[in-house]
């Protein structure tokens, strides 16, 4: 790389600049990861804040597999852990937040003395590695509300991720860091014991073989050979066995679910975005429901994709960049999220051709769960800072895989509060590890994976701001029309998906004429333009027998009443009454 025209070396002076050697001669981020990790600065590289193109060269030069797209964007590979692991999420339980988590399925505990263990392995493993990246940014748009996130990693492609997904600092922000408010230690290429596994991955069509060592599932508390760790009274998370970057981005945002709700602040798994009269829209709902996809509308100022908060002042996104889904990605279907990929881009687990490097979005051969990364300024139409006003529509998403809940229903405050509460959707291909078709769940608060604190705290404040500024709310279906997904069904079309909201944001939908869906109560639009009247109505859009569409509707319903029995006992008597009837 020194030959490189052009190339000089940075001055002593800058972050990063030091070399293993160099007595004397210390940054104040090496001299804190000295200090708070034991992190050997003589003998290992740090580089800290590095640029996109020095993280590209470090990456083309240290990470087997990496390429560059024909486009320009980054292609890195995350191993065998291609989705999220949600089951290996711990968080440890100690007096000082012990009493406030929503323990169970959702968040089980952890012994300190297991995190420091995996703590010292994962420092362990940095230790040996000869060079280390750190990142300093952070979460959150509103600078009253916001974290600073350190995110250490021994893979350059880890820190371009946090790079985009994070809010990235001037130079004189950076100048003035400090001390970070919470610091993810990514060793998610050392999991941990002495077992090795090797495999094969096919980039391009050649192959490739990573080496694993894999997390001591004998250690107390450890099923698996991943562990996603977080502990709030050191500040820190401890990532081992998954090289996949949305472990982090999700880490943060479980942090945020944490700190933001005890400084009054509503945390929310959502997309926004802003029309040309300054109106909000707010969109609910776990991956593969829409949300990144909906919020990139052309018409509208794009204020974030994924994670937002909701302050007295109104709504601000936790991130600085966007993390789409890429499987079946085209140009004509979503321009904005097409023309994202390019130079600064993480393009994770795709397929492309080995001469061209165009990639093939269609191609679904080491996952369905293809993502991209990309700075929020990378979408032409996004709202710079990222914060808006106080929401005027709230949308809830959801992906029904048996074809019974209609394309879009406009709800009561009761049936806000049940449906946002139930959290009903179908985990889609790819989003979580294991999950290789549709499969239907249920998520409070549109976003479970990612609470810490009880749902209905959630619920209690989300109810209260939403009486405040008296917003519309919508249920809308993304998921299939015409039949189930298994009997042949289609999923509904982006095109008519998108004439919905835009008689939404009109506010024409509001104004026009509805009938009462049977069993769940919900109100169905007759007619919205630029959208086919008879794929409104689930029954009426049905391809199949009578009958069928009886059974699988109560089918449905029986599940939402079956699943609401967990919090009927904290939910309102109107709430509760807002379900379906059997």
């Amino acid at each position: 790389n020194k030959m490189t025209a052009g190339y000089r070396p940075a001055s002593p002076g800058r972050p990063g600049s030091s070399r293993p050697g160099s007595p004397g001669v210390h940054t104040k981020v090496e001299e804190d990861l000295h200090t708070m990790a034991g992190i050997d600065y003589d003998k290992v590289t740090i580089k800290h804040n590095p640029s996109v193109a020095v993280l590209y060269e470090e990456a083309l030069t240290h990470e087997m597999g990496t390429v560059i797209s024909s486009t320009g964007a980054l292609c890195s590979y995350s191993g065998k852990k291609t989705g999220r692991s949600p089951n290996d999420k711990r968080i440890v339980e100690e007096e000082e937040t012990g009493k406030d988590i929503w323990w169970g399925p959702v968040n089980t505990k952890m012994d300190e003395r297991v995190f420091l263990i995996n703590r010292e392995r994962a420092i362990d493993y940095l230790n040996t590695h000869p060079r280390l990246y750190v990142f300093d940014g952070y979460a959150g748009w509103d600078p009253k509300y916001r974290k600073k996130i350190r995110v250490i990693a021994s893979r350059a492609y880890h820190i371009l991720f946090m790079r985009n997904m994070l809010i990235r600092p001037t130079e004189q922000e950076l100048e003035d860091f400090g001390t970070p408010d919470f610091t993810i230690f990514n060793a998610g290429e050392f999991p941990g014991n002495i077992y090795i596994y090797i495999y094969f991955l096919y980039i391009c069509p050649r192959y490739i073989t990573y080496t694993y060592i894999i997390a001591n599932r004998y250690t107390t508390g450890m099923t698996s050979t991943t562990s996603i760790s977080v502990n709030f009274k050191r500040h820190e998370m401890v990532i081992l066995g998954s090289e996949y970057a949305g472990e982090m981005k999700k880490g943060v945002f479980t942090v945020m679910h944490y700190l933001m709700p005890k400084a009054g602040v509503l945390s929310l798994h959502s997309s926004a975005n802003e029309g040309p009269d300054g109106d909000v829209s707010l969109f609910f709902g776990l991956s593969g429901t829409g949300k990144t996809t909906l919020s990139a509308d052309p018409k509208r100022r794009l204020i974030g994709d994924d994670e937002h908060c909701w302050s007295d002042t109104g709504i601000f996104n936790i991130e600085g960049g966007c993390y789409a889904k890429c499987i079946d990605l085209s140009a004509d279907k979503e321009p904005e999220i097409y023309n994202a990929i390019r130079f600064g881009s993480v393009l994770e687990n795709v397929v492309l051709n080995e001469d061209s490097r165009d990639v093939d979005y269609a191609d679904d051969f080491l996952t369905e769960n293809t993502r991209c990364a990309y700075p929020i300024d990378f979408i032409p139409n996004a709202k710079i800072p990222c914060m808006g006003g106080h929401p005027k529509n709230i949308i809830l998403l959801t992906c029904d895989a048996f074809g019974v809940i209609p394309p879009v229903s406009k709800l009561t405050p009761s049936q806000v509060m049940y449906h946002f509460i139930s959290g009903y959707t179908t985990k889609v291909a790819g989003t979580e590890d294991g999950i290789v078709e549709p499969t239907p769940t249920f998520s409070a608060c549109f976003g479970a994976p990612f609470l810490v604190l009880h749902p209905q705290k959630y619920a209690t404040m989300l109810a209260e701001k939403m009486s405040a500024h008296a917003a519309d709310a919508w249920l809308i279906n993304t998921g299939w029309v015409g039949n189930s997904a298994k009997n042949g069904g289609k999923r509904c079309p982006l095109k008519y998906t998108r004439a919905i909201l835009d008689s939404i944001h009109k506010g024409t939908l509001a104004k026009g004429e509805f009938e009462t869906y049977e069993i769940f109560g919900l109100s169905i639009p007759t007619s919205v333009e630029g959208v086919p009247d008879e794929i409104l109505h689930p029954r009426k859009a049905w391809q199949g027998a009578p009958d069928d569409f009886t059974g699988s509707l109560k089918n449905v319903a029986d599940m939402f009443v079956s699943n609401f029995k967990t919090f009927a006992d904290e939910a309102s008597p109107e709430t509760c009454d807002a379900g379906p009837k059997l």
